[in-house]
């Protein structure tokens, strides 16, 4: 088990953590009802909220932010000469996470995406472990909640009984849910995006040699050009040349940590 702490890339505290540490700190949150938020970065994620001054806040109130891309990891590894033998990838922290939590007897309420692709995600979560229980779920509305939904959608999540949550709104509107409610409800919160498409099986993933070389969003590129184009011809540079101005020690990127003057978005 590595945990190795926290250490700022561009701004965003990222948690230099291998997949036990990660699996075992939200399994104990779940099992005792702790507030525990929870989001798997790569650099699209890091880059919002390098441009996003009230983003970054937001990240860095999170408890746990893992490194899901393989830029994120070779940051952590460069700049602080903090190894890890893998990246903590979003989808597969999914399944593990699933797996300790059917182990513990333990449910998940999952909320977001569509309502196709989360019934998809729900039967698989169900055919691969028989024991994952599934206290609740609810597709995203796609837009911003009123203080009555916000409400509502808390009691619903806490009358199910649920340990945890499984979220997948997508980048940043993810994280900002997840930093929102996190003190609403009380449990763990694991913001992991395409997790809900890939293991549904609504979008393919890109071949393991394509991951562990950074190629992923090679991969993501051809297959959501229109989507996808600007985010990495835009942020991929941006984030490469940074992180080489902080490796080098030319700029200092101190994070900042929220305040509670945050605006609240209430995305749903």
């Amino acid at each position: 088990m590595i945990n190795l702490g926290k250490y700022s890339i561009l701004g965003i505290n990222v948690s230099a953590v291998d997949y036990e540490s990660a699996v075992s700190s939200i399994t104990n949150a779940a099992k005792n009802k702790q507030a525990f938020a929870v989001s798997a970065l790569a650099v699209h994620g890091v880059m919002t909220g390098f441009l996003d001054s009230t983003h970054a806040r937001r990240l860095n109130g999170l408890d746990l932010v893992v490194p899901d891309g393989q830029p994120v990891r070779w940051a952590l590894s460069g700049i602080y000469k903090k190894q890890l033998p893998d990246r903590v990838y979003g989808p597969n922290l999914t399944l593990k996470v699933a797996e300790s939590l059917a182990r513990e007897g333990l449910s998940v309420y999952l909320y977001g995406s569509k309502k196709e692709t989360l019934a998809k995600f729900a039967d698989n979560l169900k055919r691969l472990y028989p024991r994952f229980k599934i206290a609740g779920m609810e597709e995203s509305k796609f837009r911003r909640l009123s203080t009555d939904e916000r409400l509502e959608l808390v009691e619903r999540i806490k009358a199910s009984g649920a340990s945890a949550v499984f979220l997948g709104l997508g980048c940043p509107r993810q994280e900002t849910w997840a930093y929102e409610y996190r003190n609403l409800l009380n449990i763990p919160i694991l913001a992991v995006g395409a997790a809900f498409d890939f293991h549904a099986g609504t979008l393919p993933q890109a071949p393991k040699w394509m991951q562990d070389a950074g190629l992923e969003w090679v991969f993501r590129l051809i297959q959501e050009p229109k989507r996808l184009w600007q985010r990495y011809a835009i942020l991929n540079p941006l984030y490469v040349w940074h992180v080489l101005q902080q490796y080098l020690g030319l700029k200092k990127f101190a994070p900042t940590m929220p305040d509670g003057q945050e605006k609240i978005e209430s995305y749903g």
